[in-house]
């Protein structure tokens, strides 16, 4: 009986974090480690460990997926992971020294909003608008935007993937696609570092549910990749609102059913 429920909770963290991976570039441990938590007594710690291993061959299949329908802007991204990855660390260290009131449930809300945006006001802009600013200014706007979102997820440790996909589509004007494509590119890594620095410090992890939560979450990540990159604009917007709405929700409600 143990066994069919962890395979269940897995199979639908792992569903729900990569619908959420492949469509809209969001992290996996906003999905995987409360259920983790609320549903099989996981040490949190652990949970988001095992969800930032889910993220990385997820995210990494996602953008594999978005760059071979040449939804990826690689150059952009690499600059902006850099500036992502070294302020994560400055937001950390400045959250350890100032007393702050706990955020915890500021990227889960955020996920709810972002949502309901796509939904009422999609993102239309074209490869054509986007590819229209100059390579410096782009370069520019990465390294600063870079540099907040890392903060912030640093600060606050958490809201990474919402946060890219919220600058790159309402800050950067990029096309929805490429906005997700280039979101799950960064993640790739950063989760990847965040995994290996989680497990060096915590410890091994269950191998079972770590290997079922991969699995699942990889699978769901590239069937939602290949629906986005065939779907119209307004068809993605929309699933993509659907799909952010209804994870903060049920995400919301396993806060409160943990209490």
């Amino acid at each position: 009986m143990d066994i069919f429920i962890t395979i269940l909770v897995t199979f639908f963290a792992g569903m729900g974090a990569g619908l959420g991976t492949g469509f809209a570039g969001m992290s996996a441990a906003a999905v995987i480690s409360p259920m983790l938590i609320t549903f099989l007594n996981m040490d949190p710690y652990m949970a988001v460990g095992i969800a930032l291993s889910s993220d990385v061959l997820a995210s990494a299949v996602s953008a594999y997926t978005y760059h071979k329908n040449k939804n990826l802007d690689v150059r952009n991204g690499l600059i902006m992971m850099a500036s992502v990855l070294a302020f994560t660390i400055v937001g950390s260290y400045v959250a350890s020294i100032v007393p702050s009131a706990t955020m915890g449930g500021f990227s889960v809300f955020m996920t709810f909003l972002l949502g309901i945006k796509f939904i009422i006001r999609p993102v239309m802009t074209t490869k054509e608008a986007m590819l229209g600013v100059s390579a410096k200014k782009r370069a520019i706007q990465s390294v600063i935007c870079g540099m907040l979102i890392g903060f912030i997820c640093g600060f606050i440790g958490a809201g990474g993937g919402m946060m890219m996909l919220l600058i790159l589509t309402t800050v950067l004007n990029y096309e929805l696609k490429t906005a997700v494509g280039t979101s799950v590119f960064i993640m790739t890594f950063t989760a990847l570092t965040g995994a290996a620095s989680h497990f060096m410090i915590g410890g091994t992890p269950d191998w079972f549910v770590f290997i079922l939560c991969i699995v699942f979450t990889l699978i769901w990540a590239r069937i939602a990749a290949v629906f986005a990159n065939k779907a119209n604009p307004k068809t993605l917007n929309r699933a993509t609102g659907i799909v952010l709405v209804v994870l903060g929700v049920v995400i919301m409600g396993f806060k409160l059913f943990d209490r």
